[in-house]
């Protein structure tokens, strides 16, 4: 795959548009060729996928196999995308390279519209009334965004980006994964903590701009402004690109075997997201569904969680007493990690690093616990709170988006105490 050089700090402004690539230090570094792909962990995970999916459905009904094929597909896009969350606010904070946010911005206003789509015709199937997500503005919202965005730098993944890791066979993020289960299992059990923190009512655009066509223009207006700023971060600071994953040669080949461009993963990520919507009737989350095996777990272990509070209110009730495999968030939750199994066995690139040095596996460990509890305090995490907020015109998500920052700013300065490097602007990518 050939790519076109960047501009550097030199190239006329006249060169620099809106939708032009915006300097680095250099020019990015061509994608290496694909190696063949990893037969016995493709065959592993294509048939984990089928017979998960033709008994889901069988004992389920259509529904939850429609959920969890929706889960495989965004498997496949996040890996073969490599669309991160961490990485972008890393790589920001760090270096001033925008590359990432700038991609954040079309996988949110391309969901908001969709979403407003939905959600203002009332569409859904299999009988569901689509609502939008919208969280409380207060204390919770503002810690656990921060404990989140401490934790995802340590732990080298968010939530979405810790599943299609697992998936693909990175053995340091199954410790992120421990951890992130724990954290969400001890957040529940001592939910009564923290329940009660002052917080304000939920504020929806929809409510106070005109309805949903107002909640859009509202959210794609602020998105523009993010994507400026970005922009003009990284042309002031001109940093190094990001690096470059290894590539098919063709365009037919990387439909199937990848890399696919940040900005491809985010139109189909949208386009996902969407349909979790369509059928289940909710956005697109994930942690949840990790407090519920924690619970699951310690319910194993001679543990009480139904005598919990967080699992004794109406909804939570029932999710702990239902089918796992019924779980929307379960569902999607292992339909990535299979997806991501499949996209990284088809391009190759499907390992397990067997070696973890004891630093890292203590920060992987930390930062799933932050992450696990700060998601469940901030009522979600850079799916459920940040893509889904923000994309349903909810406050709460851009609040969370703008701490997740500052806790991004804390984490970086704690990487290093356990071995992690940062980018700096002499490396040759970021």
């Amino acid at each position: 795959m050939t790519t076109a050089p960047a501009p550097t700090a030199d190239t006329p402004a006249s060169r620099r548009g809106p939708l032009a690539p915006v300097p680095t230090s250099a020019p990015p570094p061509a994608a290496e060729p694909l190696p063949p792909a990893n037969k016995l962990p493709l065959a592993v995970a294509a048939v984990i996928g089928a017979g998960l999916t033709a008994w889901t459905w069988s004992e389920h009904g259509a529904k939850p196999g429609v959920l969890l094929l929706l889960g495989i597909a965004l498997g496949v896009a996040l890996f073969h995308s490599r669309f991160g969350f961490t990485s972008a606010w890393r790589q920001l904070i760090a270096v001033g390279n925008g590359t990432g946010l700038r991609a954040h911005t079309l996988l949110l206003g391309t969901t908001a519209a969709l979403f407003a789509l939905v959600i203002g015709t009332g569409s859904g199937l299999f009988g569901t009334t689509p609502a939008p997500s919208a969280g409380p503005i207060g204390f919770g919202l503002l810690i656990g965004a921060f404990l989140f965005a401490v934790g995802m730098q340590l732990g080298g993944a968010c939530a979405s980006g810790t599943l299609f890791a697992v998936g693909s066979g990175q053995s340091t993020i199954v410790l992120t994964l421990a951890g992130f289960v724990a954290g969400s299992t001890l957040a529940a059990w001592q939910w009564e903590l923290w329940r009660d923190l002052p917080a304000a009512d939920p504020f929806l655009f929809s409510d106070h701009f005109g309805g949903w066509g107002g909640s859009l223009a509202v959210t794609l207006v602020a998105l523009a402004v993010v994507y400026a700023v970005a922009r003009r971060v990284q042309a002031r600071r001109n940093p190094p690109p990001v690096g470059v994953p290894p590539s098919a040669r063709t365009t037919a080949a990387r439909v199937l075997r990848g890399s696919w461009t940040l900005w491809a993963g985010a139109l189909v990520l949208a386009v996902l997201g969407a349909g979790v919507l369509l059928v289940s009737g909710g956005a697109w989350g994930v942690t949840s569904a990790f407090a519920l095996w924690g619970s699951r777990i310690a319910d194993l272990l001679g543990g009480d969680p139904s005598g919990w509070a967080y699992w004794q209110q109406a909804g939570n009730a029932a999710q702990l007493h239902g089918p796992v495999l019924a779980d929307k968030n379960s569902l999607t939750d292992f339909g990535i990690m299979i997806g991501a199994g499949v996209a990284a066995a088809a391009g190759g690139v499907w390992t397990l690093h067997r070696s973890i040095p004891a630093r890292t596996a203590l920060a992987g460990v930390l930062g799933g616990v932050l992450m696990g509890i700060g998601a469940r305090m901030a009522g979600g995490c850079n799916i459920g709170a940040y893509l889904a907020g923000i994309a349903s015109g909810s406050l709460h998500g851009w609040i969370w988006g703008a701490v997740a920052l500052l806790g991004t700013y804390a984490g970086l300065k704690l990487r290093p105490f356990f071995g992690l490097g940062n980018p700096k602007p002499t490396d040759s990518v970021c």
